[in-house]
């Protein structure tokens, strides 16, 4: 599950990444036709989304801990940690039409492990949660790793979770388990950058553990004078 990142491919990845955001944002500012609002809270984080009637409403989240199976790794113990909120419009881009930030954005962290049965030996890692996005009980988030076990400070990873409920269980599923390859210039594969909010299916079962996502329609900016 874990690997470890070639400088050379770091670049590409930078290099793309910073064009794919690009692109995103004139995506966004296309749909919604506007600028999003300004930020109530300049400090970085912001208050619940407003209802109709003008009370607080719960903001989207994802919490809880789980162990997945994992197909290519059958015997392994691999478990993900994920607490993450919603925080609409704090997450800034200077000198761009997104300059107060994304319906998206969110905070929070995410830590995850895997012993390998093999070997005995347990790698682990920790990330700061950028994105969020729900619907029903199925959620989509990223997060940049700040700490890590095989060296990949700096990626941003995608998770997607499934809170399941009943007979039908929870399930999780990571940008780096499968999928993700793009061919570059030379011809070599290579895992492409995570894009804000980007994530697989939630393709592994949870074993133990389990998730609750509480959903909310995305905030839309408002207009002035609105």
């Amino acid at each position: 599950m874990f690997r470890i990142r070639t400088s050379a491919r770091v670049s590409v990845r930078a290099a793309r990444g910073a064009a794919a955001a690009g692109l995103a944002l004139a995506a966004l500012t296309a749909l919604t036709g506007i600028a999003p609002a300004s930020a109530t809270d300049t400090s970085g984080t912001s208050g619940p989304s407003a209802q109709q009637d003008g009370r607080p409403g719960r903001p989207a989240s994802v919490s809880g801990t789980a162990r997945i199976s994992y197909a290519f790794s059958p015997n392994d113990e691999i478990w993900f940690t994920v607490d993450a909120q919603a925080v609409p419009y704090t997450h800034r881009f200077p000198g761009t039409k997104a300059a107060e930030g994304l319906p998206t954005d969110a905070r929070g962290s995410v830590r995850y492990s895997h012993r390998d049965s093999s070997t005995g030996k347990t790698y682990s890692a920790e990330a700061e949660v950028d994105c969020l996005s729900t619907g029903g009980p199925v959620a989509t988030l990223t997060a940049v790793v700040t700490r890590s076990d095989v060296g990949n400070v700096g990626e941003r990873i995608g998770l997607s979770v499934y809170q399941g409920g009943g007979r039908e269980g929870g399930r999780l599923g990571f940008s780096w388990g499968v999928g993700n390859l793009d061919v570059g210039a030379d011809g070599k594969l290579y895992q492409p950058v995570v894009g804000t909010c980007m994530a697989p299916a939630p393709f592994a079962p949870v074993l133990r553990g389990g998730f609750t996502v509480h959903h909310t329609e995305l905030e839309v900016p408002k207009t002035a004078g609105q």
